[in-house]
């Protein structure tokens, strides 16, 4: 179920070969036109947050993939404040943006936002996260987030021992106990990861090969506001207390991001799980941050969903590329991502699923980290 290097590989090389692929104008019609040279355009690019790795090394490759193909960039951090984002994207429109990149913090918030692009025929491209309730979203890059939580949910039973990591059934039969977490419930991608994980695990908690003791298994009962690590913290503290003071032990915890599995191992830290008498339960993943691959090198969390933002940013510029040539991108899904006004064109990038023994071909061979970093759980 995984997906192999050579795919991303491959999708690397199918970018790169996108920007030459044209068709006609995008919904707001491409501000720039043909004749307008890259360092006379401005690219405004809007990040959620820089308290996430992640986000901090989306904006800085999308940033330094804009500049090195000519073009100027104004990237802003909105510190997860929703009226901060809006008001960064109203001053990048004010100031002239030829196209906007933008990764919401509430997919629903933007509208007013999108409205004044469309009316100044600036081009804009969801990043990572679908911007909904608007016909002004021009375009989507994205990975194929409904397979990133199959892979989860496969990881997890992997870890449990139903499955192998090739797919095939494992020799355990179960029951297990676990518990479900999912994402903020304002990001969209959020209800794909949740949707995908339980397209895999429903049918085992149906019969009974897995428990779910604390009976939470709704997106809602599980979702972990902004994706924050100590809320998640705080719930598994909950859970532990409310559904496990009578002895019984968890084996499993599908968690669809690596700051939120730090929370969760927090406090089953501190309650007294990772012993050789009390096993770490099996924790999953998402985003391949330092601090959880050394964790994983550490046989304390036990996976995580490596989505390669290098590769994203890259189908960022080329489709951005593609706008400001006066032209449109080339899509790979245009019947997915309904967001509740059109279905938005997009593009779509694999996953790989990273386990202990393959942090290094798929981590440290490709160059995303170094083994000192994963040695030392620290970027740089």
């Amino acid at each position: 179920m995984r997906a192999k290097l050579g795919v991303i590989g491959a999708a690397a090389a199918l970018v790169v070969g996108l920007a030459a692929c044209g068709g006609s104008g995008a919904g707001g019609g491409g501000g720039a036109g043909t004749s307008a040279q890259p360092q006379d355009l401005l690219v405004g690019v809007s990040m959620p947050t820089q308290t996430s790795e992640r986000w901090i090394a989306d904006g800085n490759s999308v940033k330094q993939q804009l500049e090195k193909a000519g073009y100027k960039v104004d990237l802003q951090y909105a510190g997860d404040d929703i009226p901060t984002q809006s008001q960064q994207v109203d001053q990048m429109i004010t100031q002239g943006a030829d196209l906007l990149v933008i990764a919401a913090i509430d997919g629903t918030a933007l509208s007013s936002q999108l409205q004044a692009a469309a009316g100044a025929k600036i081009p804009v491209i969801a990043y990572d996260r679908l911007i909904r309730d608007s016909e002004h979203v021009d375009f989507y890059v994205t990975f194929d987030n409904f397979q990133v939580g199959v892979a989860q949910a496969n990881a997890l039973l992997t870890g449990l021992g139903l499955l192998k990591e090739d797919g095939s059934k494992g020799t355990a039969t179960g029951p297990f106990t676990i518990e479900l977490f999912a994402g903020s419930l304002d990001d969209n991608n959020a209800t794909f990861f949740f949707k995908g994980a339980m397209s895999v695990l429903q049918p085992l908690l149906d019969n009974g090969t897995l428990v779910v003791k604390s009976n939470q298994k709704s997106i809602e009962q599980g979702a972990i506001l902004r994706w924050q690590q100590e809320t998640a913290q705080r719930r598994m503290e909950d859970l532990l207390t409310s559904s496990y003071n009578d002895g019984t032990k968890l084996q499993g915890v599908l968690s669809p991001y690596d700051g939120i599995s730090r929370g969760i191992i927090t406090a089953l830290q501190n309650a007294g799980y990772g012993t050789a008498q009390n096993p770490m339960p099996v924790v999953t993943g998402q985003d391949a941050e330092i601090a959880s691959v050394k964790l994983i090198a550490d046989g304390v969390q036990n996976s995580t969903i490596f989505k390669d933002t290098r590769l994203l940013a890259e189908q960022a510029v080329v489709a951005g590329q593609a706008f400001l040539g006066g032209t449109q991108p080339k899509a790979n899904d245009t019947t997915t991502y309904d967001n509740g006004v059109k279905v938005v064109p997009s593009f779509l990038l694999p996953v790989e699923t990273v386990y202990a023994d393959t942090i290094k071909p798929v981590l440290v061979d490709s160059g995303y980290w170094t083994a000192d970093e994963v040695a030392k759980g620290q970027a740089g």
